[in-house]
């Protein structure tokens, strides 16, 4: 399942209180922090003898994921973010069809 998403869509602003172009971005997840509390607990709990503390999940279930979306004001330069359909792929289309400003 692919979706495609036009890049520039009108949609309420929420911090403008009005409808505008919105620049839509797919979003990402950063880097897993190393210095979070669970990582700390997880790796002091691991040190020494003992093995596998904790289970592993092993057993995938779901082979879609719900997409999100980031969706940019240039007006107030603020992003709201927007949890889109269950997809494999979401593209982001840059093509003149997208709404124009």
């Amino acid at each position: 399942l692919k979706v495609k998403y036009p890049r520039i869509q009108k949609g309420f602003c929420k911090f403008c209180k009005i409808h505008r172009a919105l620049k839509a971005y797919e979003y990402k997840p950063g880097k897993p922090s190393l210095k979070a509390q669970g990582k700390r607990r997880y790796d002091r709990k691991q040190q020494g003898y003992g093995g596998q503390t904790k289970p592993i999940f092993r057993k995938k279930i779901k082979n879609t994921k719900k997409q999100s979306l980031k969706l940019y004001c240039e007006n107030c330069k603020k992003t709201t973010m927007k949890s889109f359909k269950r997809a494999k792929r979401l593209e982001v289309l840059v093509t003149k069809k997208s709404f124009k400003i």
